[in-house]
């Protein structure tokens, strides 16, 4: 069924392209990203003023540089609302190629960047490249194909479920090698989601997932620096001057919150107390100037996107376009996770990861790569809703080649 499948997938997909910028956009996917994107600039200025001018003369450095990002975010979203997705369908498995090729190279001694003993850049020139935001990106689209390749396999063997899984596995024990156990994570976390929800059996998701977290935890234990965090993560207070400093800030942030919290600008946290205070830890402090209503609201924007993905996806399957369903329910899956983990590390729930809050960090590459994420739903949606526009067109195109 592999090739059948796929021709009849792109068939699908739709050839024309949005001729009005706002013309069919999934308008609910819209708000929430620009709320996001809103917070996020408020909260990265709120939270490194203090630090930015100490450290660098110009209170609103970090605030400059997160506006520029999402000017450039929003051109990635347009860029990508022209692709049609029966081009990552075709070119899935040399994005995997690349993805996995990217992982290999930034380990090379001397060309990957090293920053607080993780080597996870690539330095080139005018800017650096996280490899693994990148890749976490193409390993979905890559799979969003191979849901429609071998569905059969998929859903009636062991054959394409183990095959999926080995490549994500791979990508993975890149990631740790970095290390970026938190990547890992989200991807493995991702991809085992997506292949659920293309129909794999249950009884060899759970077998995979058991498997999956049993080496995730001998992993964890093998390794000093992780064992040090999940120590500090169970009991922050037994050292809450060294290796618990970071958790315990991030702790008295989101408690001194209460309800409404201090209000914008208002954190005492911020400065100097919470390291990190504009990247990972940004919750922490959204927390404390925002409380309790301010946290479940935020919460509240990535389950409704969480929710319309899914119901695109949805919508995309029941008019037969597959792999624009995957690929929406794994941009929603990726986005969502993170943002949970990131949560739950601010809360004390997991220990750090390392990883930045979906559109509101610090963070250049997590914003540009999540943008383009978002414009590759806001593309599918666009899709499911020209079923007779398509045919008419390439009709049209067709007559206008035969008059020249």
């Amino acid at each position: 069924m592999s090739g059948q499948a796929i021709r009849q997938d792109e068939l699908q997909c739709r050839e024309a392209e949005p001729l009005l910028p706002w013309a069919g956009i999934d308008l609910q996917i819209l708000l929430i990203y620009g709320l996001l994107l809103g917070i996020g600039l408020l909260m990265v200025v709120s939270a490194s003023i203090g630090v930015a001018d100490a450290q660098l003369g110009d209170p609103f450095y970090y605030g400059k540089r997160q506006f520029l990002r999402m000017l450039i975010g929003m051109g990635l979203v347009l860029l990508a609302l022209r692709i049609p997705t029966q081009f990552w369908i075709r070119n899935g498995m040399m994005l995997m190629m690349c993805a996995l090729a990217m992982l290999v190279l930034v380990l090379i001694p001397g060309v990957g960047r090293t920053v607080n003993g993780a080597t996870r850049w690539l330095d080139l020139g005018l800017f650096t490249v996280q490899v693994s935001e990148i890749a976490k990106l193409f390993l979905i689209i890559y799979l969003s194909g191979y849901l429609i390749r071998r569905s059969d396999e998929i859903r009636n063997g062991a054959r394409g479920f183990i095959n999926s899984m080995v490549i994500l596995a791979v990508a993975s024990a890149l990631l740790l090698m970095e290390p970026d156990f938190g990547a890992a994570v989200v991807l493995l976390a991702t991809g085992l989601g997506m292949m659920f929800l293309g129909g794999v059996r249950f009884g060899q998701f759970m077998l995979f997932l058991a498997g999956t977290l049993i080496i995730m935890v001998v992993m964890a234990l093998a390794s000093p620096y992780r064992l040090a965090r999940i120590t500090s993560f169970l009991d922050p207070w037994a050292d809450p001057y060294n290796s618990g400093f970071q958790l315990t800030q991030s702790l008295i942030a989101v408690g001194s919150g209460g309800w409404f919290g201090a209000g914008l600008g208002g954190s005492i946290q911020k400065l100097f107390y919470l390291p990190e205070a504009h990247t990972d830890f940004l919750f922490a402090i959204y927390a404390e100037e925002f409380g309790l209503v301010g946290v479940v609201a935020l919460i509240a924007l990535y389950l409704w996107f969480l929710l319309r993905c899914f119901q695109i996806g949805r919508e995309a399957l029941t008019r037969g376009q597959a792999f624009g369903a995957y690929l929406v329910y794994g941009v929603g899956l990726l986005i969502t996770l993170q943002a949970l983990i990131n949560i739950s590390v601010n809360l004390g729930a997991l220990p750090t990861k390392g990883l930045t809050l979906p559109f509101i960090s610090y963070g250049g590459n997590s914003i540009l790569v999540m943008s383009f994420a978002i414009g590759l739903v806001l593309r599918v949606a666009w899709e499911i809703q020209q079923p007779e526009q398509a045919p008419v067109r390439r009709k049209r195109r067709k007559q206008q080649g035969v008059r020249r």
